[in-house]
């Protein structure tokens, strides 16, 4: 594939020309409610493009979207349905992407629908380190299509991008670009929280430095701590930095939520905020701040910079406060924790934690290393050995 500054010079073109193709793989909870949310744009510039196998399940899910907007007064995006496409079937995915030529790809699919594996692997090995191989499976063969086509889109992942984009990147393979969910969701709880300790209502005035891995993404909001690991962090309150204790911030970031597919939201909305700061960059040439994890194949999640250098668009992480030696080294302790040893060379290491707890919760042997060709024999094992029977008790 092309570097992502040469594709993001293309999607700037045709920012310009208000001619905006964007396209949803898997319209699942997360696609639907982001289609939603795109459709609420209002901006006649945007056309939609959902992509997944059943017409009729699809057809259905943008009715309501088309309908409840219009009731809205927000529908100015036209919405294509591409069906029939098996996210097996590389080369069906490689024609849709050459049909329409999006400027942007959002990898909403999951390859075991309907279920949050948190809800399995949290009580039971404290790790979400163990689905990676569940996560790739449809990941790596939407990024073999875009690469096969030659695509000059922007290319988000939906799921557990943390590990997902460096394996890819490891394996020599094309990658996404950013991810989308995880450590975002961790941020607008710690504006509220900080907002709070500060005694102000104007919590979208808090900004951050701060980097971690999606253990921590979990660990704090579920429980309010980092399970002893100090998290590069640095709090501003209208551009002046606060000294606010990092506990008490933590602390206050457990807060209730729900568990069911409502949790889609989040993610669907943190793939919005990328798409629009993409946009928002060249429509108004002022930077635009997200966190994303996985972003350009490193393993964790970063701030990221999306705007103008030397007058051509682009992204970057942002080292301005922390350099990225110190951002790798607190993602890759919160990975660790999160079951993964380490990625390199086109494999993934599971840690020796994670092995031991998943033969005392599940009585199944996880292998040590999972190289990038039994990505998809992990998968099944994942599925039969493990999700199978948990749902079956």
């Amino acid at each position: 594939m092309k570097t992502l500054d040469e594709r993001l010079s293309v999607v700037e073109k045709h920012v310009k020309d208000d001619e905006i193709t964007i396209m949803i793989i898997g319209l699942g909870s997360v696609g639907t409610y982001l289609l939603d949310f795109l459709v609420s744009k209002n901006d006649p510039a945007i056309k939609l493009v959902v992509v997944g196998r059943n017409h009729d399940k699809m057809q259905s899910d943008v009715n309501i979207v088309r309908v409840a907007s219009l009731i809205r007064e927000l529908n100015k995006s036209q919405i294509l349905i591409e069906s029939g496409v098996d996210l097996n079937d590389i080369n069906a995915i490689e024609k849709a992407v050459s049909k329409y030529s999006p400027d942007f790809i959002v990898n909403s699919s999951r390859a075991y629908p309907g279920l949050k594996y948190g809800s399995i692997s949290w009580s039971n090995v404290r790790a979400y380190g163990i689905w990676t191989p569940l996560s790739i499976k449809f990941t790596k063969n939407i990024m073999e299509a875009c690469d096969k086509a030659d695509t000059d889109a922007v290319v988000i992942n939906t799921s557990y991008s943390d590990a997902v984009i460096p394996w890819l990147k490891s394996a020599g393979k094309a990658y996404p670009d950013f991810g989308s969910g995880n450590l975002n969701h961790l941020i607008p709880r710690m504006k509220f929280a900080v907002a709070d300790i500060l005694g102000v209502d104007d919590f979208w005035n808090v900004d951050f430095n701060f980097a971690a891995a999606h253990f921590h993404d979990v660990c704090i909001s579920k429980e309010g701590q980092t399970e002893g690991v100090d998290l590069p962090l640095k709090i501003y309150y209208r551009g002046e930095e606060k000294d606010i204790p990092h506990d008490d911030i933590f602390k206050a970031c457990s807060i209730s939520m729900p568990v069911d597919q409502k949790r889609n939201m989040m993610n669907a909305s943190s793939n919005y905020r990328i798409i629009s700061a993409v946009i928002d960059a060249i429509r108004t040439g002022e930077n635009q701040k997200v966190f994303a994890p996985g972003v350009f194949g490193h393993i964790g999640g970063y701030p990221v910079i999306i705007g103008y250098k030397d007058g051509k668009i682009s992204a970057w992480i942002d080292e301005s406060v922390f350099t990225f030696e110190e951002m790798d080294k607190a993602n890759r302790e919160s990975l660790a924790l999160d079951g993964v040893e380490d990625i390199k060379d086109g494999k993934l290491y599971y840690t020796d934690d994670l092995i031991r707890k998943v033969k005392d919760a599940f009585g199944e042997d996880l292998p040590k290393e999972v190289a990038y060709d039994d990505i998809e024999k992990t998968a099944e094992f994942l599925i039969e050995k493990i999700i199978t029977p948990q749902l079956d008790k």
